[in-house]
């Protein structure tokens, strides 16, 4: 069956970060509720800055210092905000694909002494189960012929481009590590081969 997605709602968003459109997908692929805040006009654009945020309630909502999604989220909307356009997609793939019990299951883990790949494996999971099926898919729906992604995660750029997403460069989108995340940040570094602590590597 073909994969599809339905652009079903766009209203008006406006945030202490700036304003935006904000558009609800339903897709048939995962049949999960995606989302991207949309500044300005991006169809028919190249360069355009995107970031794509998988959902952390801990971070996004209740401002967890465990992670850097929070501050991740706010950053890349005042960038956008700056630039005068670019897009925020929001995927529904909380903890790195595992769900929101099995984050915080991991969460424990980690409290014991395991790191954040270790605890996601002592699960039964892989280090990242995150998909990029539908965000390539919605970034073809509002018409952007290629984007600067903002990431530190190299695998991202390699999803997308073998999804046919033309990566022209990347942001980088690192925050100030704090007590609580330093491990968890250096973990992506080392394990995970994230693009952290200053680096300027581009794709």
């Amino acid at each position: 069956m073909k994969q599809q997605l339905e652009d079903l709602v766009q209203t008006p968003l406006p945030t202490e970060h700036g304003d935006f459109i904000l558009h609800y997908y339903s897709n048939t692929l995962d049949d999960k509720e995606h989302l991207a805040l949309v500044k300005g006009e991006v169809a028919g654009k190249e360069n355009v800055p995107v970031r794509i945020h998988s959902e952390c309630f801990t971070g996004d909502v209740l401002g967890s210092r465990r992670c850097d999604c929070g501050e991740q989220l706010a950053m890349a909307m005042q960038y956008i905000n700056g630039a005068g356009f670019g897009v925020v997609i929001y995927l529904r793939q909380e903890g790195r694909g595992i769900g929101l019990l099995k984050k915080l299951q991991a969460y424990n883990l980690q409290d014991q002494g395991m790191d954040t790949v270790d605890a996601n494996i002592y699960l039964g999971y892989l280090a990242d189960e995150r998909e990029y099926d539908v965000a390539a898919l919605i970034l073809q729906s509002l018409g952007i012929k290629s984007i600067k992604l903002m990431t530190n995660n190299p695998k991202k750029i390699e999803a997308l481009t073998k999804l046919g997403i033309e990566v022209i460069d990347r942001i980088p989108i690192e925050v100030v590590a704090n007590n609580d995340n330093v491990g968890y940040l250096k973990t992506k570094a080392k394990r995970m081969a994230h693009f952290l602590f200053n680096s300027n590597t581009k794709p």
